[in-house]
């Protein structure tokens, strides 16, 4: 989810920022719309023993499901204080890869306790086992097989404080995936305290630990009641603190455990209830620096799965600058911009994702702050920035997005991007089928029109005129096409100083 900073009443009179509060409220409707789902994911770990039982080069190869009187006989043998009750365990765990066989061993009476009573043990092998087999239930997609393990998530809690890191992560990925598919489970896990827990294993040196830290909080944290119920815990908490600072020092320590607790930020911003606590705790000026270090790494040795790391670091920032907390936020950095056309160059052929996210956070750089919009035409980022115009629809809306964003700051700035090549480039995009395109660049020539008229006279002279004339019959587009039409109709210099209502009401 993207956010745009409102500004303040401006100097250009009360029409032009009646246009600019009008133009904002059809972008905050684009970015409804646009508003990725959450990664809602469950994730499972399993040992490398597909070879050994029936698969082909590492191939996964799902178990035909039990019969109700072999899953029985499973349960039996495990239930037995016998030599055979690992080897029973472990066919046990491989069954439970089928649904059908998960379905049908938990609705066997007492096959759950079994499971924690093993679970439980005090054989690590035994205990390692029986954790496998309730890593395999968590996994299940049927809400009733994850309220069927209601009773083993106080025994998750309480094994992530010591043991081995294998465990303790197989510990964490079954209550993570517990979390995606119940809120029954949800609502049991938070007064059994496992923001506290959590807590307290956050300051483990062990990366996988950390790594399955982060997935377990990244799904408490996508849940619909978290806005009310998770988050002010976790604030109440060091984890924001915590996670910033593994986020921060991800190049140093590795990117696994800092992907997740990105995505946490990101899901905590979007909340819109603890931006505040985030930005007292320097989450602005560090994600920043984070930016600039990410952008040096990529031409030298860029790590794999980098992109992970800097979509939620670029939404994190993003949307921390369009949040209203009472006071301005001030970062003034031009290497801010390098770094972002940077970011874009590296991603822009194998994850052009990355485009739209950059995109978002240079239209809330350029929303309100002049700073920025004078660093990207003095930097000479203009023709890149153009370049990305037929990257995609969401790319052209962004791009038009951000160069209205310059021209609304007045004459001085319409001037430089008239002598830019920015006219020729806007011919072709009037030409596109795409509504929403054409609208944006309708409302980028009407800025460029009412501060600078000698760009209307040159896009007349380029024949711009015949692109206005035809969306005089597009319904969504025919006023604003008129309006254009009757600005680029007067004489040279009238449209500056005396824009007529009808266009102010076409473009409101």
């Amino acid at each position: 989810m993207w956010g745009r900073r409102r500004r303040g009443p401006g100097a250009s009179g009360r029409g032009a920022e009646e246009l600019r509060a009008r133009r904002r409220e059809r972008e905050a409707a684009l970015r409804k719309a646009r508003r990725q789902e959450q990664l809602v994911s469950k994730r499972l770990l399993r040992e490398d023993t597909t070879a050994e039982e029936g698969g082909r080069d590492g191939a996964e190869i799902v178990p035909d499901p039990l019969s109700e009187d072999e899953v029985l006989e499973l349960l039996r043998g495990i239930q037995r204080g016998s030599g055979d009750r690992k080897r029973s365990l472990s066919h046990l765990r491989r069954a439970l890869q089928n649904k059908e066989t998960q379905q049908k061993f938990v609705r066997l009476d007492g096959s759950i306790r079994t499971l924690i009573g093993l679970f439980t043990s005090s054989l690590a092998d035994m205990q390692m086992e029986a954790a496998r087999c309730l890593h395999e239930l968590s996994h299940s997609s049927d809400p009733a097989v994850a309220e069927a393990c209601l009773p083993v998530t106080s025994y998750l809690l309480t094994y992530l404080s010591g043991h081995s890191v294998e465990f303790t992560e197989l510990c964490l990925y079954t209550l993570g995936n517990l979390v995606v598919e119940s809120e029954a489970v949800r609502k049991q896990l938070l007064p059994q305290g496992i923001i506290p827990v959590l807590a307290s294993c956050i300051q483990s040196p062990h990366e996988a630990v950390l790594e399955g830290l982060g997935y377990v909080l990244s799904q408490l944290l996508q849940a619909k009641e978290a806005p009310t119920e998770i988050i002010p815990l976790v604030l109440d908490s060091v984890l924001p603190q915590h996670m910033l600072q593994l986020v921060c020092s991800s190049l140093k320590t590795g990117i696994g455990a800092a992907v997740e607790f990105a995505w946490c930020l990101h899901y905590i911003v979007c909340s819109h209830t603890a931006n505040a606590a985030l930005l007292s705790l320097g989450a602005l000026p560090a994600l920043t620096s984070l930016l600039l270090d990410l952008a040096s790494e990529i031409p030298q040795d860029a790590a794999e799965g980098l992109e992970l790391l800097v979509c939620p670091v670029l939404r994190c920032l993003s949307n921390l600058l369009a949040e209203e907390t009472g006071c301005e936020i001030q970062i003034q950095d031009e290497r801010l911009l390098i770094a972002l056309f940077l970011i874009l160059q590296c991603f822009l052929q194998q994850h052009p994702f990355i485009v739209q996210e950059c995109l978002w956070l240079l239209n809330n750089l350029t929303a309100d702050e002049p700073f920025f919009c004078s660093a990207l035409l003095s930097l000479d980022l203009l023709p890149a920035l153009l370049q990305l115009l037929p990257c995609s629809q969401m790319a052209s809306v962004l791009v038009l997005t951000v160069l209205c964003n310059i021209a609304e700051k007045g004459p001085a700035y319409c001037q430089q991007l008239h002598q830019q090549p920015a006219l020729p480039l806007l011919l072709p995009t009037l030409a596109l089928p795409d509504p929403e395109v054409v609208g944006q660049c309708l409302e980028l020539l009407h800025l460029l029109f009412l501060h600078w008229p000698e760009a209307a006279a040159d896009f007349v002279r380029q024949g711009g005129h015949r692109a206005l004339e035809q969306h005089q019959s597009t319904p969504e587009l025919q006023e604003r096409a008129r309006a254009l039409l009757d600005m680029v109709g007067q004489p040279l210099g009238a449209s500056a100083f005396n824009p007529c209502h009808t266009t102010l009401s076409a473009f409101s």
